[in-house]
């Protein structure tokens, strides 16, 4: 882990330093005006959180004044925080002033160790860290929602939990903080949660069950007497012989992921079924009296997961090494995201019929290459995790995640602000 230099955040304050306070209101009959409205209201000032949290990332396990800037803003909405889950993660609470269910919605806090230029105006002044996945978008979004939400506290039913969770881009936070007893503070029946991607600025995208594919990370354990020269062959050959898919042969490329006659959103979609050997993965190296090699799989078939391992020994088997195999085994087997049937279900009617038909558009297939570690907190609650495009082509905007020239266009704030906001206040007056 890199070590930086912590550079300290400018309080977040409201009303002159004192706690906004807020006049009670019925019940909403048109959730989506009002939050819409209350949205614009806030608007600017969210954009200036976010460019504040773009200035000071912090890699995984270091996110102490992201938490801190987080947990101030809260405390002036007048949410309870509560801290010491794991690691610098907090819980916003959000209790409505009538009874009811309670929902969770969750946003990740991590930089990433970049180098890439950071081309805007508010770039990062911390050498070597970069928000280039979107979580400072993710947490400007997630402040936003409690704001708008606290603002009709008197007609809310029921408790939202505002999850910031700590170190996703490592994978260990979210299960960190669920079995740092997460779910004995809180008590959500439910729990979302989104993340930018390169689709069009607006666009709202979602399915049932996977939204990515199945990543295995593979560990091959070869005798020092397996010629070195021969690995990296043999890598190229697991990919020539076992890779399954229907993209004919042509780079994974964002472009084709947004095709609309074979990208993610078309019912002619080449990410529906496919098996990968990412061998821009693999890596080799000496182990005492062992070569050892890594490399990263991605599976869209959960049945055909046991076959893997089977299929990789069988062509060692026929390069003629069976003799220098000593074991093949998973190193890495992360959970991928499994969205709940009936509530993304729910999610896309309620979003498309307040807002419009095709605010949310229906996901075929699973994404390469990519994963979130949000699917430990769907394995104790049932949930759904949306994609939110950040992409704004025109000015040359692309939010392609972990990408040198990563973008986000800010409008995209605003507009997962208004929905989840809308969408949650919904789903805690459903019975």
């Amino acid at each position: 882990m890199k070590q930086f230099l912590a550079v300290a955040f400018a309080m977040l304050t409201f009303c002159n330093g004192t706690a906004t306070s807020f006049s009670p209101s019925s019940s909403l009959e048109k959730p989506e005006e009002t939050f819409t409205i209350e949205t614009d209201k806030i608007f600017d000032k969210l954009v200036q959180i976010r460019r504040k949290l773009h200035q000071y990332p912090e890699l995984a396990g270091n996110e102490k004044q992201t938490q801190e800037t987080i947990k101030q803003y809260l405390l002036e909405l007048g949410l309870e925080v509560k801290t010491d889950i794991y690691g610098y993660g907090l819980v916003g609470i959000l209790r409505g002033a009538k009874a009811g269910k309670s929902i969770a919605w969750r946003a990740d806090m991590d930089a990433l160790p970049q180098d890439f230029p950071d081309n805007v105006e508010f770039r990062s002044k911390t050498p070597g860290v970069r928000h280039g996945c979107g979580h400072d978008v993710h947490l400007t979004i997630a402040l936003g929602i409690a704001e708008v939400l606290v603002k009709q506290k008197q007609s809310l039913q029921g408790t939202v939990y505002f999850i910031f969770q700590p170190a996703e881009e490592t994978f260990v936070g979210a299960k960190g903080m669920v079995n740092n007893k997460l779910f004995s503070l809180i008590n959500p029946s439910e729990i979302y949660g989104l993340h930018i991607t390169p689709a069009l600025l607006g666009q709202i995208i979602v399915k049932a069950n996977e939204m990515y594919a199945y990543q295995k990370g593979v560990k091959i354990e070869f005798t020092n007497s397996m010629p070195k020269e021969a690995v990296k062959p043999l890598v190229t050959k697991f990919r020539t012989s076992l890779t399954r898919t229907t993209n004919n042969g042509k780079p994974w490329e964002i472009q084709r992921i947004l095709d609309p006659n074979e990208g993610m959103l078309s019912p002619n979609s080449i990410f529906k079924d496919y098996f990968i050997v990412d061998d821009m993965t693999f890596l080799s190296r000496s182990d005492g009296d062992k070569l050892v090699v890594y490399m990263d799989v991605y599976e869209t078939d959960r049945a055909k997961l046991p076959n893997i391992i089977p299929a990789l020994k069988k062509v060692i088997e026929g390069e003629g090494l069976a003799d220098k195999l000593v074991s093949v085994t998973f190193f890495k087997e992360n959970p991928t995201i499994d969205n709940d049937p009936n509530l993304t279900n729910n999610a896309v009617a309620m979003l498309n019929n307040l807002y419009g038909k095709g605010t949310v558009s229906l996901m075929v297939g699973q994404v390469p290459f990519s994963n979130d570690d949000f699917s430990y907190f769907q394995q104790k609650v049932p949930g759904v995790y949306f994609f939110l495009g950040g992409s704004n082509f025109e000015k040359g905007v692309i939010a392609s995640i972990h990408a040198p020239n990563f973008m986000v266009d800010e409008e995209s704030i605003r507009i997962g602000v208004k929905s989840f906001s809308t969408l949650l206040y919904k789903r805690l007056s459903d019975k």
